[in-house]
């Protein structure tokens, strides 16, 4: 039986053995044949499908989203990689947004050189006054 085994299938990927065998429970790989000794021989492909994986998750995508994508492709059907890719960016500027209020707030609060959450000279409270006091 040829087929490559999972540390050569890791270090080709640039992946740990571990993320090699978690993808395989979470079905994101198939699970390869297996020698005569029992070691797993995994076809070629696997390195780059393990690739696709990888650069989706660098593009913001989720495990689960990943793993859909990929069922689609395997039910073929096409992806909509598009649609995906406007909605993943929509998220990832709304993310953006939300860290920059964050930073705007924790700017204030190192110019005002807060040292308290509840007794701060900020212009805006970091804590909002209690409607029960």
């Amino acid at each position: 039986m040829t087929g490559l085994r999972t540390g050569e299938v890791a270090e080709r990927a640039g992946v740990n053995v571990e993320t090699l065998r978690y993808y395989e429970r979470r079905g994101l790989i198939a699970e390869p044949a297996r020698s005569i000794g029992g070691h797993r021989a995994y076809p070629p492909e696997t390195v780059t499908l393990l690739t696709v994986i990888k650069a989706a998750q660098g593009l913001g995508f989720t495990l689960d989203e990943v793993a859909d994508l990929l069922a689609t492709r395997r039910r073929h059907r096409p992806p909509d990689l598009q649609a995906r890719a406007r909605a993943k960016l929509a998220e990832v500027r709304g993310k953006i947004d939300d860290l920059q209020a964050i930073a705007g707030r924790l700017e204030e609060i190192v110019a005002a050189e807060c040292d308290s959450l509840t007794d701060c000279r900020c212009p805006t409270p970091i804590v909002p006054a209690s409607p029960y006091r």
